[in-house]
């Protein structure tokens, strides 16, 4: 599985430390709360629901380097905007999560 990194954020601060803090910050401050919203949707089976939080948390995949999950999350919200709920999908997707939430820890 890919590994979180903040190769990108570093490509976006070129250098500036606020700019690079302030990104993670606002990773880190939006990330939990997106993870209640999905798990939210997923309790109520709300297809429309978590197809937007799939949409908006897929963008920190990309952010934090994570190519083909964010690809894997791209299809997975395709799907769901197709009304096809794949368990698969969603277990990839949760791995991504929680891989991002323990590496939200080390930085």
């Amino acid at each position: 599985m890919e590994q979180p990194n903040l190769n990108y954020i570093e490509q976006l601060a070129r250098g500036d430390e606020s700019i690079r803090k302030t990104l993670i910050d606002v990773i880190k401050s939006e990330f939990p709360g997106e993870i209640i919203d999905y798990e939210n949707s997923i309790k109520s089976k709300d297809f429309k629901k978590i197809e937007e939080n799939v949409h908006r948390i897929k963008h920190k995949f990309s952010i934090l380097g994570l190519e083909k999950s964010y690809n894997k999350a791209n299809k997975f919200e395709h799907n769901l905007r197709e009304h096809v709920f794949n368990q698969s999908e969603q277990r990839e997707f949760d791995k991504t999560l929680i891989a991002i939430s323990e590496y939200m820890k080390t930085i």
